[in-house]
């Protein structure tokens, strides 16, 4: 009880001194989590998109050695970044682009260097988490798409990706908790985030303990906060539990109707040739329902005649 006492004591004087350096590192963490979690989601996305663009075997060979080489250069940057700890990353790129430049080239901002390092590994896991993704939508979504004229960026763009999207909402969330928790490995590179604010507390104070315990609670309110966000909106996409099945499906009042004169597609309204299928459409149904009526007059008139017909020829008998 003493011991715990102690503790608290320790933290309280941790807050009073360092108080207000805490939570500048928890903003800093924050904001850089956030924002590279957001860049890493765009270049995740444009990866994944790349490396799913089709390619058969009647296309042209220019274009198969093209993607052929731009999907090598994706799996080189995905299996390096992802095979290799992010705190090396921070060292290679912030200190290794002075090394052989000469210094040369160098970063005159360390909230740049931190944001490209977590961006980049962000980037090479979302990469396949949105491949995943845009594999997990049914291959007759995009076979629909093209059969009503759309091309594979309109594909995307409006069918597979909002589906894609919903399907790997959680991956992202979990990277953005990993990346609050793993830029704790930018201080290598003197960027002070919280990890940061907790050396420092402990360089001056040597109140170690006390000041990791200030970190791991301020780590866990940190992803708790982003679990409970991050769950408070897929229920809002999933939409409500509730709800009633339509009766009537409302696409079929658009059939026919898209729009697409510039490429002359067959299911534009202003093309001739589909108002000639509507037409032929209308004229064999309205045949169908003449024919099923004469056929009806046709049986009625048989169940009347039939029993004056027996009995004229029990008569002749």
């Amino acid at each position: 009880m003493d011991r715990l006492s102690l503790l608290f004591a320790d933290i309280g004087k941790l807050l009073g001194r360092y108080g207000g350096a805490y939570l500048a590192g928890v903003r800093n963490t924050l904001v850089l989590a956030l924002a590279a979690t957001f860049i890493g989601c765009l270049i995740g996305f444009l990866c994944g998109i790349l490396q799913t663009i089709p390619c058969a075997k009647s296309d042209h060979p220019v274009k198969k050695i093209l993607l052929g080489l731009l999907r090598v250069i994706i799996r080189v940057y995905v299996e390096v970044f992802r095979g290799t700890p992010m705190v090396l990353q921070a060292v290679f790129i912030y200190y290794g682009l002075p090394y052989f430049t000469n210094n040369a080239l160098r970063f005159t901002s360390v909230w740049a260097a931190a944001l490209l390092v977590v961006s980049i590994n962000t980037g090479a896991y979302m990469a396949e988490s949105v491949r995943g993704g845009i594999i997990s939508i049914d291959p007759g979504q995009t076979e629909g798409a093209k059969a009503i004229g759309m091309t594979h960026v309109q594909t995307m763009t409006s069918v597979i990706l909002p589906q894609a999207l919903r399907n790997i909402l959680p991956q992202i969330g979990n990277n953005f908790i990993i990346n609050i928790k793993d830029t704790s490995v930018m201080f290598i590179i003197s960027f002070t985030e919280f990890f940061a604010v907790h050396r420092a507390a402990v360089g001056a104070t040597y109140l170690y303990f006390p000041s990791a315990t200030v970190e791991m609670i301020g780590y866990l309110c940190m992803t708790l906060a982003a679990s409970f966000l991050l769950r408070a909106l897929e229920r809002k996409l999933d939409g409500d539990e509730s709800y009633e099945l339509v009766q009537a499906d409302a696409l079929t009042m658009t059939a026919g109707t898209y729009n697409y004169p510039d490429r002359g597609s067959p299911f534009d309204e202003r093309n001739p040739e589909a108002v000639k299928s509507m037409m032929r459409e209308s004229l064999r149904r309205q045949a169908e329902q003449d024919e099923a009526v004469r056929q009806g007059q046709r049986a009625e008139r048989r169940r009347e005649t039939g029993p004056s017909e027996n009995g004229n020829r029990k008569g002749e008998r």
